[in-house]
C-alpha cells in the first residue's frame, strides 16, 4: 500500500535518513520506535508530503506521492501535540475540519461519541488540557474513515480510560484491513496492537520484523524486553 524506496534526507550536513527501504501492507499495525533523533519524525513527516526527500520516492497505492496531494485525503493523522486556534470551541474546531474536507464517505463518530466530547463542544481550545485535546485529536484522526492512520504518540497524556477506548479502536480498524502506523516510547502500550516493529537508529532501519519473529528471536513475550534483548544480541 505504500512503498518506501531508498529515501534520504539531508538537513544542512546532518543526514536524518540514510537510503530507508520499507514497505507497508493493508491490515498491518506497525510501530515505528526507536531513540529521539532516529528519523522517526521525518519520516512520518515525507509519507505525509510535509518533507521532501533529498533522494528516494515514495508510493502510495503504486503511485508517487510527488507533486500529488489527494492521496493525503486517504490519511487520518493524530500528531503527538495538536495545535489549534485557541479561540475556537471544539465544536467550532470540529465543524471547520469537515467543512474543510469536505468529505463524501461516511463519517466515523465512534471516538466523538466515546470520549463525550458532544458535552465539552462549547469548550475553547485554550483551556482544554493535554488529554482533551489528545481526544480531538484522536477524533479527527478516525473521523473520515481514512484508509491509513498515523498515530504520533497516541495514549500520551490520556487517562487510562480514555487510552483503552483508543486501543479497542485500533484494533478495531485493524480488523477491517486499515494500515496503522504507530510511534510510541510507551512500549508497554504496543503489546496488544502491533503487527510488525520497525526499530530506527541515526536514519537508519536497524530492523523490520513481524511481531511473532521478534518474540521467537528474542525469547521475550514482552515488546519491550524482546527489543531490548535483540539489541543486545545483535552488538555483541
Amino acid at each position: 500500500m505504500i512503498e518506501i524506496k531508498k529515501i534520504s534526507k539531508q538537513f544542512g550536513k546532518i543526514q536524518v535518513l540514510k537510503a530507508v527501504d520499507l514497505t507497508f501492507k493493508r491490515g498491518e499495525c506497525i510501530a515505528l520506535i526507536g531513540p529521539n533523533g532516529c528519523g522517526k519524525t521525518t519520516l512520518i513527516k515525507s509519507i505525509l508530503g510535509m518533507v521532501m526527500p533529498s533522494e528516494g520516492e515514495i508510493l502510495f497505492q503504486g503511485k508517487s506521492i510527488r507533486n500529488d496531494f489527494e492521496y493525503r485525503r486517504k490519511i487520518g493523522y493524530m500528531p503527538q501535540i495538536g495545535r489549534y486556534p485557541d479561540n475556537m470551541t471544539i465544536g467550532q474546531v470540529i465543524s471547520m475540519i469537515k467543512n474543510i474536507r469536505k468529505s463524501d464517505a461516511f463519517l466515523d463518530e465512534d471516538l466523538l461519541v466515546q470520549f463525550n466530547l458532544a458535552n465539552l463542544f462549547d469548550k475553547r481550545m485554550s483551556t482544554l488540557s493535554g488529554g482533551t485535546t489528545q481526544k480531538v485529536s484522536a477524533t479527527l484522526a478516525f473521523l473520515f474513515n481514512p484508509d491509513v492512520l498515523i498515530l504520533d504518540e497516541p495514549t500520551a497524556g490520556l487517562d487510562p480510560l480514555a487510552s483503552e477506548i483508543l486501543k479497542e479502536k485500533i484494533i478495531l480498524e485493524k480488523k477491517k484491513g486499515k494500515l496503522i502506523l504507530i510511534t510510541s516510547h510507551l512500549l508497554s502500550e504496543l503489546d496488544d496492537l502491533v503487527t510488525e516493529i520497525i526499530f530506527m537508529q541515526e536514519g537508519n532501519i536497524i530492523f523490520h520484523k513481524n511481531i511473532d519473529t521478534l518474540r521467537t528471536e528474542s525469547g521475550e513475550e514482552k515488546i519491550g524486553k524482546a527489543i531490548a534483548n535483540l539489541l543486545k544480541k545483535q552488538s555483541a
